[in-house]
């Protein structure tokens, strides 16, 4: 029997280390599922959020019909696409305008800041209400939405902080980033940069190529994000130079 706790794990990396995925809405009038490509982000507790025009087919769908699923693919360059890890995430998509949601977007996917203003244009996000995660053969589960959000509460100092960690990382550690992506995402060097950070851990970016880095522990505070930061460039300088 798989162990939901890990699968689960992996899951909620699976959706923060995520660029693009399918989104599946019912097509109005005759209600049939329409399904296509989207650019994705995550808030901070790990749903899915993202950017469509009025003029996207998707956008009159969920007017009509808030119903929707997003497939996000982890499959990457396997040769055998079927082991690697997919999870469909399921729930009712709403309009959101906190500007949060749009920071944490556009440092995922910058060249959007162009149109996101653009009257037409809105951010929108996954309310879930389930999952659906493949890892592979023998590592299947329906997941709740326990199971994928991260409380929000005794965290607030942390989050409100965030815009000023990532520029500080970017800025000043730039190193201690790429360290992170060798170290713990077994990724090639390269001038890797940090979008987002939340209790649970951090995730990293290069170009189009986003990796997640796991705290040890939960971290609630900047001063506690300090601490496992530098606890984990200790430990990833380490690695590199032993291997």
């Amino acid at each position: 029997m798989p162990d939901k706790v890990e699968i689960a794990a992996d899951a909620r990396s699976l959706t923060r280390a995520a660029f693009k995925g399918s989104l599946a809405s019912l097509d109005s009038p005759s209600g049939a599922p329409y399904a296509s490509l989207i650019t994705v982000a995550t808030d901070a507790s790990g749903a899915p959020i993202f950017l469509i025009s009025t003029l996207a087919r998707h956008t009159r769908n969920l007017v009509e019909d808030p119903r929707a699923a997003i497939l996000i693919d982890g499959s990457g360059a396997a040769a055998d696409p079927l082991q690697g890890a997919r999870l469909t995430l399921s729930g009712k998509a709403g309009r959101v305008d906190d500007e949060v949601v749009r920071r944490r977007f556009l440092v995922r996917h910058p060249e959007a800041a162009f149109y996101a203003d653009f009257p037409d244009f809105s951010f929108w996000r996954l309310d879930l209400e389930g999952a659906h995660y493949i890892g592979g053969f023998g590592r299947i589960v329906d997941l709740s939405p326990g199971d994928l959000l991260l409380p929000q509460k005794g965290a607030e100092t942390l989050l409100a902080a965030e815009p000023d960690i990532v520029a500080h990382m970017n800025d000043d550690h730039a190193d201690a980033i790429e360290l992170y992506a060798r170290a713990f995402a077994g990724r090639h060097p390269g001038p890797w940069r940090m979008i987002g950070i939340d209790p649970e851990g951090c995730d990293i970016a290069l170009g189009v190529d986003g990796a997640r880095i796991s705290f040890e522990k939960s971290v609630l505070t900047p001063a506690d994000a300090r601490k496992e930061l530098v606890r984990l460039a200790e430990e990833a300088r380490s690695a590199v130079n032993s291997s």
